[in-house]
């Protein structure tokens, strides 16, 4: 634990009279706040705010710690850095989480690229297809591709997730081609267990659109379900950057040119813009520079 960093924020949080005014003086994420007061609660070995869902206040320990914090922070301030003693270059551990078809497709060739550059990081990449607590899971940084964010996260948008309807020759040569969305409804689909399932969404003409769909197979994983349209299974909804290769090499056709399934924004999610490590911070600018606003894969 950043044991001077938790005391900002427990005098913050005091002097705020609550945990989100302290996470906007300090930009922290409201998760982030309650993670340092808790370490520093337990550090202490008592408690020292009565929380409610609206304020905050102090109980005795909690009065006489903060007499002590500030102090402490006070001390901090008038300590001399030799700025030009201080190595910022990029080194450490970062952790970052990514769904595994993302994470398989592009950001392992950014990851791999970047590690290069920067030979002082080590990167532990967690591939996983679900939403992590950042900071309870030690999270440094997070590539989240959705549309419906939490607010009281801290992002930065990298680029669009298009997606596109996809299939095999040799399906097309044992089913008709569908000339319209509605005829989705028709051909065994292969779907995302946690994204368009049951229901997948165009823009047709300007005009929103969908279609209810269902099928023999479904998958967590896009580039699993990528492999199961190679075969010949059925139709799939892919996202570009797994299925614009296969496209090009011919394993897989384009339908339905015409209907524009819902496009997704790709984001770097970390917990706070402040004392950011010099690691975090190349690797975020690097990712903006690699994933522009016009995905390179389209």
């Amino acid at each position: 634990m950043d044991r001077l960093r938790a005391m900002e924020v427990f005098v913050a949080v005091v002097e705020g009279g609550s945990q989100s005014a302290a996470a906007q003086r300090l930009d922290l994420s409201r998760p982030m706040v309650s993670r340092y007061l808790a370490e520093l609660e337990a550090w202490a070995g008592m408690r020292l705010l009565h929380r409610t869902t609206r304020r905050s206040s102090l109980t005795a320990a909690g009065d006489q710690m903060l007499a002590k914090c500030r102090h402490m922070l006070d001390l901090a301030q008038d300590v001399p850095i030799a700025v030009s003693t201080v190595d910022n270059s990029p080194r450490g551990l970062l952790r970052i989480t990514v769904s595994t078809s993302f994470g398989q497709a592009q950001l392992m060739h950014a990851i791999s690229e970047f590690v290069r550059l920067h030979p002082g990081v080590a990167v532990d990449l967690v591939l996983q297809d679900r939403a992590v607590n950042l900071v309870d899971e030690r999270i440094d940084l997070a590539i989240r591709i959705t549309n419906n964010l939490d607010p009281n996260l801290i992002a930065r948008r990298l680029t669009t997730c298009r997606s596109a309807i996809c299939c095999s020759p040799s399906y097309l040569l044992a089913h008709p081609a569908p000339r319209r969305i509605e005829d989705l409804a028709e051909h065994n689909c292969l779907t995302h267990s946690y994204h368009g399932k049951t229901l997948w969404e165009f823009e047709v003409g300007g005009e929103a659109a969908s279609v209810a769909v269902s099928g023999s197979i479904s998958a967590n994983d896009s580039i699993a379900l990528a492999m199961a349209a190679r075969a010949g299974a059925g139709i799939a909804l892919l996202p570009t950057y797994v299925a614009g290769p296969l496209i090009q090499a011919g394993d897989l056709v384009a339908l339905l040119p015409n209907a524009r399934p819902r496009e997704l924004s790709i984001h770097a999610i970390y917990t706070s813009r402040k004392l950011m490590a010099p690691a975090l911070r190349a690797a975020l600018d690097f990712l903006a520079e690699r994933f522009p606003a016009e995905p390179p894969w389209d």
